[in-house]
């Protein structure tokens, strides 16, 4: 059978966008090089102006009370404790006791400080530890989260260390956030330390070329400098909280070096054709330039779909991630095409494989005396991919077994999430010698009762002491309820203000206590009645969650299906694409569930497993692994479509679009884990969560997914993958998104044969240079 000559992107002139980031190389690098600088000067301190709250619904009922209870009882929403430990002497001893009382007047005298009261102030045994030694000094500290930080620096320093007779140690909410905020800045800089010099490693194997190796990294850094300046002003707007700023980092390195690896790897496979630099730069960017650009879109909406739930903390995490991932794609698109047109053939320079790369050359030599045609010399880091493509056709002639063993083991690597349970981050997120985890750890241990488990009910409304006295009596006798304290009232009238503290059984974010929430709420009272406490606010943002999670899933869907519909012009295959990306985060839910929930491993890791795992964490890492995942598929699928739009052959194109991105992918995803690993090397164990199971699922996408149930499900589905209906495939043909737009060549229409016609295109045709 002859061989089929198949057309090259190498023909016409550059497009605009390409004569738009390449007519002045120097100019484009030196502007971005002044905006990088103004972005750093923008965006230093960004983390001092950030939160590390923001898991509640801010239109919830519990959120409500809290602010109404904060401006008319401050002492029954303290969030400073002042734990005061009089060893063998006791609390009630009288040094100890006049000591206290000098504390607690010297921190009501403190400017932003309200509702101080102690344990040697109301005689409250909540307030003093079972053995007697210790006992609490709370108060309220006023503002918001910034504000408040700004005063507990203050404060610190004078009231923590020795006073007399007695050891004062600080700790409660405003404590805790406060350290968390501190740990996880501390966290993300050694987390830079550890994955800059090993990323640059990695590429440097994958490039060959230390030239080639340094473009991704400084992409990535400065989509990272761009995002911290993008947060820095969104602060202004709004709260924004610091967790972000670990998906800044991560997203920044991987989804730039992503996307830069795709770019230069096709630069230098033009190059490596006898392509001029600016004709290779041209063929890329209608190329390569177009798949990173659909990429950035169909990560951008992934993250974006966070936008719809009312947390801040959730909301976060979007402006973080749409920031980075557009920054990333357009210093992909514009600084690198500068650079290459610059760097042109020195792309290869200062080759760190220059001796592998000479005994290559000789064996190809050896080959050319023989009378083999070893075709032109390849750079490395652009060879064919034999071995990938050897895989995928070992794949295809099985697919049956390899898409069900696949997809059975994934689906079982996934089933420990069925046992989730939800709870609310507290203390024990940092480690277990942070100074306000030791606190809270010995309020739990010797404390009576569950500190910061009950709950708060507020009434409104005026209301005569019998009906506060009936009201009481009812709900002290629900069940679930430990103890029932109060009311304690203020003001008259209509303005008349009143709260119940109610002790529920167990744990205090426990499903008893859920329960009991739902029980007061449902519990009728002649006045208004709001509810709050840890197990509120968890059911609140449950709820929250749950009422906008089916919105943000169709977002991802519908937009995904519809920008795979535009660059495939498939209807099968982003059907495929969906279902594909949600079977490669099952074992990135199973192992949350089984390690960090349950406790495995927690030794090894170097956390505290509380039972249950905080409510947003889930949402927040499936929107980050499906973007990503769809950024791997992306890539895939834009060769595949590239080949069959060429030849019409379906098997071979899947063979060739897996050899020729196999590697890379596989590149890109290790390299992004180990961003992520070094992420997850955190003391805080959600951000250890997240970027250990970011992690894993893109490890699974890549290796699993991507090289094993993908080409075994295009072979089950064959030619019938692109098919599409008549009107689909004439809006595809006006609408769509072609990576094959190559001059002088027409593309298969899908479900139609490609140039070869319905003849089976051999292995070796057309095989590119």
């Amino acid at each position: 059978m002859p061989e089929v000559k198949k057309a090259q992107p190498t023909g016409g002139g550059p497009g605009g966008w390409t004569r738009f980031v390449t007519a002045r190389p120097r100019l484009t690098l030196l502007v971005a090089l002044v905006l990088t600088a103004l972005a750093v000067l923008a965006g230093s301190g960004v983390a001092d102006r950030m939160g590390s709250d923001g898991w509640q619904d801010p239109d919830a009922e519990s959120t409500y009370a809290i602010e109404v209870l904060e401006r008319e009882f401050p002492a029954s929403q303290p969030n400073l404790l002042l734990l005061v430990d009089a060893g063998r002497a006791g609390v009630d001893a009288p040094a100890v006791a006049a000591e206290a009382r000098r504390l607690a007047e010297r921190l009501d005298a403190q400017p932003g400080v309200d509702g101080v009261g102690s344990y040697w102030q109301t005689g409250s045994p909540a307030l003093r530890s079972k053995d007697g030694h210790q006992a609490l000094i709370a108060a309220r500290i006023d503002g918001d989260e910034k504000a408040a930080s700004a005063v507990l620096e203050r404060l610190t320093p004078d009231f923590r260390g020795t006073h007399g007779p007695v050891e004062v140690s600080i700790g409660g909410p405003l404590a805790v956030r406060h350290e968390m905020q501190t740990t996880i800045q501390e966290d993300l800089l050694r987390a830079e330390l550890i994955a800059l010099p090993i990323t640059l490693v990695l590429l440097v194997m994958v490039f060959g070329s230390a030239v080639a190796a340094l473009l991704p990294l400084g992409i990535g850094i400065v989509a990272i400098l761009g995002t911290n300046a993008v947060l820095r002003g969104i602060t202004e707007f709004t709260d924004v909280s610091v967790f972000a700023l670990n998906l800044t980092t991560a997203l920044g390195l991987g989804l730039a070096i992503d996307y830069a690896l795709f770019v230069v790897r096709r630069f230098r496979e033009e190059l490596a054709g006898g392509a001029a630099p600016r004709t290779a730069v041209a063929i890329t960017l209608r190329t390569a330039g177009r798949t990173v650009l659909f990429s950035a879109l169909t990560v951008a909406v992934s993250l974006a779909a966070m936008l719809v739930f009312p947390q801040y903390f959730l909301r976060s995490f979007a402006y973080a991630g749409i920031a980075v991932v557009l920054l990333a794609a357009a210093a992909a698109l514009i600084l690198l095409p500068a650079a290459l047109v610059l760097l042109g053939h020195r792309i290869n320079a200062l080759d760190l494989r220059l001796l592998l790369r000479r005994r290559k050359a000789a064996d190809h030599e050896a080959a050319d005396r023989e009378g083999a045609d070893a075709g032109p010399a390849r750079p490395a880091g652009t060879e064919s991919g034999a071995g990938w493509g050897r895989a995928a056709g070992l794949v295809m002639r099985r697919a049956p077994l390899f898409a069900v063993a696949t997809t059975v083991g994934l689906v079982l690597l996934g089933l420990p999430f069925l046992g989730v349970k939800f709870g609310t981050a507290d203390d024990r997120q940092l480690p277990e010698t942070a100074a306000s985890r030791v606190v809270q750890d010995q309020l739990r241990d010797g404390f009576p009762g569950s500190p910061g488990g009950a709950l708060t009910v507020l009434a409104e409304g005026p209301a005569t002491p019998g009906q506060y006295a009936g009201y009481r009596d009812r709900i002290e006798v629900l069940d679930g309820v430990a103890r029932v304290d109060g009311p304690v009232t203020s003001g008259s009238g209509a303005r008349t203000h009143a709260y119940f503290t109610v002790v529920p059984e167990g744990e205090g974010v426990g499903a008893a206590a859920q329960r009991v929430v739902g029980e007061l709420r449902a519990e009728q009272a002649p006045f208004t009645t709001s509810v709050t406490g840890a197990a509120a606010v968890l059911v609140d943002s449950k709820d929250a969650i749950g009422e906008r999670l089916p919105w943000a899933a169709g977002i991802i869907a519908v937009v995904t299906l519809v920008l795979v519909f535009l660059l495939t012009g498939s209807v099968l295959i982003p059907l495929q694409a969906v279902v594909l990306n949600a079977l490669s985060l099952t074992a990135m839910f199973g192992a949350v569930v089984w390690v960090f929930q349950e406790g495995h491993l927690s030794g090894l890791l170097g956390f505290t497993a509380t039972g249950d795992i905080e409510t947003t964490l889930p949402v927040i890492m499936f929107c980050v692994a499906f973007g990503l995942s769809m950024d791997y598929g992306v890539f895939l699928l834009s060769r595949i479509k590239e080949e069959y739009d060429v030849t019409g052959d379906h098997d071979h194109a899947v063979r060739f679009g897996l050899a020729r991105t196999g590697g890379l992918i596989t590149a890109a995803a290790v390299i992004l884990a180990v961003v992520m690993v070094a992420i997850g090397t955190s003391r805080v164990t959600n951000t250890k969560m997240l970027g250990l199971g970011v992690a894993l699922a893109v490890l699974m996408d890549a290796m699993v997914v991507r090289s094993l149930l993908v080409p075994a499900v295009m072979r089950l589905t064959g030619r019938l993958t692109w098919w599409a209906p008549g009107p689909l495939r004439r809006l595809h043909g006006r609408f769509g998104i072609s990576e094959g737009g190559i001059p002088g060549t027409t593309a298969a229409a899908p479900g139609s044969p490609g140039p070869g016609g319905p003849e089976r295109i051999p292995e070796t045709a057309g095989r590119r240079s």
